[in-house]
Formats: C-alpha cells, structure tokens, sequence
C-alpha cells in the first residue's frame, strides 16, 4: 500500500513536470494562486474537524452556506438547547438565560455580549467553555450508521428465523460473509472456544468502523473516524474489555513473568505495564492517521481543479484531478475495509491474550 502511494505520487510529479506549460505567473496571479491555497486549506481543515452546522457545500462568493443546523445542548447554570443557526456560523452572539455564547472554529465558548475572546500566544481562546452534548455532525454520522447497521442486521436476524438453512436476502447477502470472516479468520483463531463470548463486540466494532469509513467516502463529508475522540473511545472499549475480562494468568504474566529470572521480573514488569496502555494507543493513532491522511490527499487532489486551472487548463485540470481522485478513491475503498479488519483483528488479539489459559509453570 506504502508503495502503491509512493508510485502515485510519483506519477502526479512525472505529469506535472513534462506538460508543456509555464511556470511562471504574473505577480496578481501568484497573489491569486496563494489566496486560493489558503481558502482550499482552509476547507480542508473544516472538513477535518467536527461541526454544529451540518454543511453540503458553500457559496463563498455569495456567502450562502447549503445544508442544515444542528441542535445545541449546552449545560451551563442549567440546561439550554437552540439551534445552531443562532450563531450564523460564528457571526453572532448567542444569549440564553443572561449568559452570552460564541462560536469559533467549531467549539462554543462563554463570552461577553461583545463576543471577546481572550486568546494566548499560540492564537487559542483562553474562555471558558460550558458542557457540550450537542448533536453535530459526527454524531449525526454516527446515528446513521447505527441505524443502518441495525436495518441490515435485523433483516438478518428474520432470515435465521425462518430456519437454520434459508438464504439471507437483500442486505443479508452482503452481512452474512462478513459476520463469517469475522468470526472464522479473527475470532475463533486469537480468543479459541470462548470467542461467543466476545463476538457481539467484535461485529460491532468491525461494521461501525467499516460503514463510518465508506460514509466517510460519499459526498455527505463525514469525517467520524477521522475524529481523534471517536478512535479513543473505540480503543477504551477494547482496553476495558482487555482488562475486565483478563484471567489470572494474563495478570501473573505481566507482574510476575513465570520462567523469568528474579531480577529480570523486576525490569519486565514496568514494561509489560506500559504495554497495556500503548495497546489501545496504538489503535486509537492508527485508525485516525489513517482516515485523516486520507480524506486529506483526496481533498487536495480535488483541488487540482482550481490550482492549476491557468496551466492545465480547466478541462486538463479537471482530467488529472478526476483521474488521481479515481484512483485514490479505489485505494480508500480498499483502507476502508483495511483499517476495520485491522483494529477488530488486533482487539480479538489482545482479548485472546487476555483470556488464553496458559499451561502452569
């Protein structure tokens, strides 16, 4: 995949550097050129980040933003909910119940009813922010999900109820293979007999994961597993379950390592403590490099369209924009899948770690 990556990168620098166009720009277009970078970072680092507002796309020129407000639960010396289009995307200043709110990049902080924001040297607000159980975007996005999962797998669920021998039907057909693999490649291998006892877990975790990423791929702009806190919360689960669920041995192996010399035990115990914790790290960083990278590279190949319009002309731009989206696109199809059967194959290792019976010493 590494290779694959480099080969196209490689591919993108090779185009660009035999077409036969100039380089060089007026100092206006150059000015141009820069502006329409920045904006396209910009939209890239909203893309990235979660939202009150759930936005299709923006009208820049017009100022006209399409799509729809979100609820805002906010609880601050009480409970307050409103919708977002209060804040017309962080121009305005909200007022509930004598309190004053502001919205900046994407988070509500208290404010005056001046909206002044105090900020430190590194550009970031010092206010105090209430507590925000707001339903933005990537909650929405996990709603969906959640509910699409739930409409397949009871459709599943009707088919086994006719009989242990009837086909699955219409989503059915995609879900049963899958719940399979999951079981016979990952479950059964790593856990051994009490797999049952964990498979609720590792279904769910393989699915959301797999369903956000391919969500994540449409044109609706989710970004859920994208989301350094939903990859966190992902990994806790498997770090509880790990914990909760681990014998006697799996304790004894980490703080007194059977057939391990004395002193040695003293020096693998830390260790082996320090790698309960970069376990579950591992898989939070993983999951979220990943998708984050590659909605990143997406965008900026979209933005081939408008950077390099004047050089390539616009139906060349759009032909090699189209051409290496089309082509990153496939290779996300593939992380999509890949980054769910990594996460869901290392948390069945790590449970099985956890429960395996080993032979006493």
């Amino acid at each position: 995949m590494l290779n694959f990556k480099k080969a196209l990168i490689l591919f993108t620098v090779c185009l660009l550097a035999v077409s036969p166009f100039s380089l060089r720009a007026a100092d206006a277009h150059e000015g141009d050129s820069h502006s329409q970078a920045e904006e396209i970072s910009h939209h890239i680092q909203h893309h990235l980040q979660d939202d009150h507002y759930f936005s299709l796309f923006v009208d820049s020129e017009a100022g006209v933003h399409y799509g729809f407000p979100l609820p805002v639960i906010l609880i601050d010396n009480g409970l307050k909910v409103f919708s977002s289009s209060e804040f017309h995307h962080g121009e305005h200043i909200v007022e509930k119940d004598g309190q004053h709110y502001t919205l900046f990049h994407g988070k509500i902080y208290k404010t005056d009813a001046a909206g002044t924001l105090d900020m430190d040297e590194h550009h970031h607000p010092t206010n105090a922010k209430p507590l925000d159980f707001s339903i933005t975007k990537n909650v929405v996005g996990l709603m969906l999900a959640a509910l699409l999962l739930f409409i397949g797998f009871i459709s599943l669920a009707k088919t086994y109820k006719k009989g242990a021998n009837n086909l699955p039907k219409g989503a059915g057909r995609v879900l049963e293979p899958l719940v399979l693999y999951v079981r016979d490649e990952m479950a059964i291998p790593n856990i051994g007999h009490r797999y049952k006892e964990f498979m609720p877990y590792l279904l769910s975790v393989f699915f959301l994961i797999f369903l956000l990423n391919l969500l994540g791929l449409t044109p609706l702009g989710f970004n859920v597993t994208g989301n350094i806190t939903i990859t966190l919360c992902l990994a806790l689960f498997t770090f509880f379950i790990t914990t909760f669920k681990a014998n006697k041995d799996y304790w004894k192996h980490i703080f007194w390592m059977p057939g391990v010399p004395v002193p040695f035990k003293f020096v693998l115990a830390p260790i082996e403590v320090l790698g309960m914790f970069t376990k579950p790290f591992s898989l939070m960083l993983r999951l979220f490099a990943n998708i984050t990278a590659g909605h990143s590279v997406v965008m900026g190949l979209i933005a081939i369209v408008y950077l390099f319009q004047q050089q390539l002309t616009i139906p060349g731009s759009i032909g090699v924009s189209m051409l290496l989206t089309l082509l990153l696109f496939f290779l996300e199809l593939l992380v999509a899948f890949l980054q769910a059967f990594i996460f869901t194959m290392l948390s069945s290792l790590f449970i099985g770690m956890a429960v395996e019976e080993h032979a006493h010493h």
